[in-house]
């Protein structure tokens, strides 16, 4: 590709927005330098003026920031009843909140927030004494950024690793802990990525990661992901390698695990986000070979457990719902197979604990549990507390009891002891919230897309909803890299709905709610069904009564943010409020960005194919907004050293949409500083982040006050 390079300035740019009705807000948009950037793909020239916004880290970009910065919280600060909302979120979030338990060696633990916290401490009981702290995160920085990312117990649990992302990086560090007397007992392992811990007895563990790029994480080598062993009381720089960075071995994610009883390790190695080669090592034996299982990626599979040499294998090769396989670790080719758990209609998500396999189903999206034994007989369906979302029944196979979680849009998760044997459950723990369940409901309907496809969706509200399309709705969707989106409880929407809200997720192509083949429907040259399938969620609301175009937001983040960018440039017209999150919207460049390029399989690349580039730019986000045109009111969000999804993204959709929008509706942009993709983001920040985006959505409605002011007044007084 080409560029020719010729600086100039873009001057001020001002615009004077009022919400409906009529509250004037004026905007002085910052001055944003525009760079002569041209790329040429198969012979199209492509503008990319604000090219210079991808160096996150320039003093440039930084004031960049600072300056719009600057506009959208002056924005903000204006809304009515934004401190409300804020004050609202916070009395909510104030509740206690326990993780599902867990057994390691003689303690059983658990994560719990007494409320408020910025991040979710880790405790432990023994037997039935007192609970004490194990790790408490709050305490590894100053200023709360720093989060536990990861923590694992050695086979008898006494000693742990565990990792911390320090201001939502995606580069770890690990520590190590003697377990029972919580201790650190050696150096700190720098520079991990993208890596589970698993240990081999209680000597040492393995990891996965990236040769760390000097400078700009930008230029990591991202196909050269490796793993790694390191025994206890050695160095880092001794840490053997165990697999990838050679021509043979050459992936961009590689994770390795061993089983329970210690006899394998294996391996799963992949390029992209989908699809995975599988090794197995017999660790029994010194110096083994790693033997492939699956030389190749037309499958997700993975080892689940093993009886001596028998394995236990969960694959969709040839089966897109998944199915579980045995057969022997000496010749492990598929075509020695023998189907244990065969494919149904549904997909499978399996786990195993207290000598059984439980296989989760998804429904329509919607959980049903099925316990089988070794033998690979049905012991009996788990009848669920409701309809909605269980996970959990994983733990040791000595363990006779084993937890499980249970949740939907409109309740909060309760954890459950379940008897293995008997199948009878007793509720362990439910939170006590300041919301009451039983004023609401969630309710699935199915609609058609564009092209006839029956698509699902929850819409959650309150009780007697009057469809009179004036309700204030939010429309989720995530739409790709086989994710699936079941219903979970989610405080800040419990906010959202107490105030008369609809909360709306349509289970989109490009998900995995119905298999391989859903997924597949919405990747690459396949992926306009994705966006057809969110417009039509939004049109069957529209037609229904619930909503209408002046009431209706769109929100997603990450691949979601791709989803919200391209539906509200195709279809301006559809929703009054826009809420793309950390989102992917140079689909041209993304593949050049950090991991980027790993997404390949759900996007496809600009360069591959001249039919490829043509679809990307016709449905890429930033290359899609046009001059004049009236978009919805827009508060994008980021954070500005995301390394995940770069901060690139939002900036430059950000500067493009506020040089050619049309228009009283403000195009905002909210950019965290020191953070990343989100995982971690302390309590504070969180409540504050949707105090806004609640607070910009009511208010570009034409809201000058909450719409349910009683709710206020009760909690205030």
């Amino acid at each position: 590709m080409k560029k020719q390079i010729a600086l100039f300035l873009l001057g001020f740019t001002l615009l004077a927005c009022q919400n409906k009705n009529n509250t004037p807000m004026a905007l002085d948009y910052p001055e944003t330098a525009k760079v002569d950037t041209v790329d040429t793909y198969f012979g199209t020239p492509v503008p990319d003026p604000f090219r210079w916004l991808e160096d996150d880290r320039s003093p440039e970009t930084e004031d960049w920031v600072q300056r719009e910065n600057e506009v959208t919280f002056s924005y903000l600060e204006k809304i009515p009843f934004r401190a409300d909302l804020k004050n609202r979120l916070e009395k909510l979030w104030d509740y206690e909140r326990l993780g599902t338990p867990y057994k390691e060696g003689d303690f059983t633990y658990f994560s719990k927030n007494d409320g408020l916290q910025n991040q979710s401490v880790v405790y432990r009981r023994k037997g039935e004494g007192e609970a004490e702290v194990f790790l408490d995160p709050n305490k590894f920085s100053e200023d709360g950024t720093t989060s536990l990312a990861g923590l694992s117990f050695s086979k008898d649990g006494s000693m742990a690793a565990y990792s911390i992302s320090e201001g939502g990086s995606d580069w770890r560090k690990v520590l190590v802990l003697d377990a029972v007397k919580k201790e650190i007992v050696e150096d700190t392992l720098v520079d991990i990525k993208f890596s589970g811990i698993s240990w081999k007895g209680n000597e040492g563990f393995y990891y996965s990661s990236y040769d760390k790029p000097e400078g700009s994480e930008l230029s990591a080598k991202t196909d050269q992901h490796k793993v790694y062993y390191h025994k206890l009381g050695t160095p880092q720089e001794e840490d053997v390698l165990i697999f990838g960075g050679t021509p043979d071995q050459k992936h961009r994610y590689i994770g390795a695990g061993v089983t329970e009883d210690d006899r394998y390790l294996v391996i799963s190695a992949s390029s992209t986000t989908s699809g995975n080669k599988l090794f197995i090592q017999d660790l029994e034996t010194p110096g083994s070979a790693i033997l492939p299982i699956l030389d190749h990626e037309d499958s997700d599979s993975y080892v689940i457990e093993n009886v001596g040499t028998k394995l236990y294998i969960v694959t969709n090769l040839g089966t897109p719902n998944r199915k579980i396989v045995t057969v022997d670790a000496s010749d492990p080719a598929p075509e020695n197979w023998v189907d244990f758990i065969p494919e149904t209609e549904h997909v499978l998500s399996p786990s195993t604990g207290g000598g059984y396999f439980f296989a989760e189903y998804m429904v329509d999206a919607l959980s049903r549990v099925l316990q089988y034994d070794y033998d690979g007989n049905l012991v009996r369906e788990v009848e669920l507390p409701g309809m909605g979302s269980a996970g959990g029944f994983s733990g040791k196979k000595e363990e006779k009891e084993l937890y499980f979680r249970f949740t939907n849009y409109n309740t909060p998760s309760s954890s459950y002891k379940f008897d293995v044997e008997t199948g009878s459950y007793e509720l362990y723990w439910k939170p006590e919230i300041d919301f009451d369940p039983e004023q609401y409901e969630s309710k699935q309907v199915f609609y058609t897309s564009a092209d006839g496809t029956r698509i699902p969706m929850m819409i959650t509200h309150k009780k007697g909803l009057e469809l009179n399309g004036k309700n204030p709705t939010i429309l989720y969707g995530y739409g790709g890299f086989n994710v699936s989106l079941t219903p979970g409880f989610n405080t800040s929407n419990a906010i959202w709905m107490e105030q008369g809200g609809i909360y709306a997720v349509p289970n989109i192509r490009g998900g995995g709610e119905y298999g391989k083949q859903w997924h597949i429907a919405g990747t690459k040259m396949n992926k306009q069904n994705v966006f057809d399938d969110f417009i039509a969620a939004a049109e069957f609301l529209i037609s229904e009564g619930y909503t209408s175009p002046e009431y209706l937001a769109i929100r997603g983040g990450s691949n979601g943010g791709l989803l919200v960018g391209a539906v509200m440039t195709q279809r301006p017209d559809l929703m009054k409020v826009a809420l793309p999150a950390v989102g992917v919207l140079d689909m041209l460049r993304y593949h050049t960005f950090t991991a980027g390029a790993g997404w390949s399989y759900d996007y496809g690349t600009s360069e591959e194919s001249p039919e490829m580039f043509e679809y990307l730019k016709g449905y890429s986000p930033l290359h899609n907004i046009e001059q004049g045109v009236a978009y919805p009111a827009t508060l994008i969000t980021t954070a500005d050293h995301d390394d995940r999804v770069v901060p690139a993204h939002s900036f430059k959709f950000a500067a493009t949409l506020q040089e050619k929008h049309s228009g009283s509706n403000p195009v905002l942009i909210r950019i965290e500083t020191n953070a990343g993709h989100g995982a971690g983001t302390p309590i504070t920040k969180t409540i504050e982040q949707y105090a806004d985006i609640f607070g910009f959505t009511l208010y570009n409605m034409g809201y000058e006050e909450l719409p349910n002011q009683a709710v206020l007044k009760e909690f205030k007084e």
